[in-house]
């Protein structure tokens, strides 16, 4: 099958870009000295984490227990659920996966953790945790230089029903950017992604200093990473504690939101939305509209950091080069407006590959993508999480 022989709109996931984003970020992990843990939340296939997995993963990060026990019924036997679990369901799927595979959650609150070691304990399993850790990002975890969170970890490691195996955090005000003219979107990430690093490597000391009951340190497990972090990521060792592991998710693929952060280059991006043309007219002020049949239920809605609309409108699919002035202005659900200034070659019945703002969410709203070599397609890829909120 040809990719002109495909519906529109669909994802396209192109082989060679996906093989050298797979084998750079194993590499860079590798060189580092740290196990990499993808976040599989941003294909949610297990085709793909799969390949992950061939290419040299440990184990793989998944944001929901209804995630993981997809992936552990598609034979993964390591997986790391980077969510706060403190739901009975949520500890009910946990308890049905421990006796099938390595399973581990996050822990950033008292009441989340007795919640947790009162329905483990009752059943006589020992769950394995991680404290989510806040090293500025804001959302989830214990501040990472509080008092109060050293005593937080002294009253879980307490708990019966639970064994803190290390920490873990995700700066994921790295896809911010810079916020004054001072700062490079390069020298941010760069920033960000060594203080999530020295910030959780500190953390770590800190707690071992409390006299807190841990495991030993050589088995402590400090676990970090996003996809721009991890683009400009050293390991180091900071009184005897090291980085262990690194979660990114988005580098399988890449997006426009990682080509703003200066992150990637567009012939870096692998997953591309295949859009055609359904309409054109030009209005009495002489501005023309071309409308595709990519809308929000595909593009998404999602902006970022320096976007200009929503996704990058490709000139080229060989180069991946962006169409000079195209910009895709307006989503309704089922139609994308793209503004051509001056006017486009662009005829009712073409067909054009937009590079997504974002991802992830892209993925979510579909059943399945293309994987394809120059115009051929080799296969369907199932998107098996699809839909997975539990």
């Amino acid at each position: 099958m040809l990719i002109r022989d495909l519906p529109t709109p669909t994802l396209l996931i192109d082989q060679a870009r996906l093989e050298s984003n797979l084998a750079r970020m194993q590499a860079r992990a590798s060189d580092n000295g740290v196990h990499l843990r993808p976040h599989v939340k941003t294909h949610k296939s297990v085709e793909l984490a799969r390949m992950q997995r061939d290419a040299g993963a440990s184990g793989i990060t998944v944001a929901k227990p209804s995630e993981a026990e997809l992936f552990v019924n598609g034979g993964f036997a390591d997986v790391r659920i980077a969510y706060p679990a403190i739901a009975r369901h949520h500890l009910e799927r946990i308890a049905g996966l421990i006796d099938r595979a390595r399973i581990s959650f996050c822990i950033d609150t008292i009441e989340g953790a007795r919640a947790a070691s009162e329905f483990f304990e009752a059943r006589g399993v020992s769950a394995e945790i991680l404290i989510e850790v806040d090293c500025g990002y804001g959302r989830c975890g214990v501040t990472w230089n509080s008092d109060g969170s050293i005593d937080f970890v002294k009253a879980v490691a307490a708990l019966k029903g639970l064994r803190i195996t290390g920490i873990l955090t995700h700066a994921g005000h790295s896809y911010s950017g810079p916020v004054n003219d001072d700062e490079s979107a390069g020298e941010y990430v760069r920033r960000v992604g060594t203080e999530e690093r020295d910030r959780m490597l500190v953390f770590a000391r800190c707690l071992y200093e409390a006299g807190i009951k841990l495991p030993p340190r050589e088995q402590f497990e400090i676990s970090i990473g996003s996809t721009p972090t991890m683009s400009a990521f050293t390991n180091t060792v900071v009184d005897g504690f090291t980085i262990t592991e690194v979660r990114p998710g988005n580098y399988i693929f890449n997006d426009a939101n990682q080509v703003a952060l200066g992150v990637a280059r567009p012939r870096e991006c692998a997953l591309t939305v295949l859009t055609t043309v359904v309409s054109k007219h030009r209005d009495l002020h002489s501005h023309e509209r071309v409308i595709l049949d990519a809308g929000r239920k595909i593009l998404t809605s999602d902006t970022g950091f320096d976007t200009n609309g929503y996704g990058l409108v490709v000139h080229s699919p060989t180069t991946m080069t962006p169409l000079p002035h195209a910009v895709v202005s307006k989503l309704s659900e089922e139609h994308g407006w793209m503004e051509v200034p001056g006017g486009s070659t662009l005829s009712v019945g073409d067909r054009v590959r937009i590079i997504p703002n974002h991802a992830c969410t892209a993925v979510n709203t579909q059943n399945k993508a293309y994987l394809v070599s120059g115009d051929k397609v080799i296969r369907e890829i199932r998107i098996d999480a699809r839909g997975q909120v539990l």
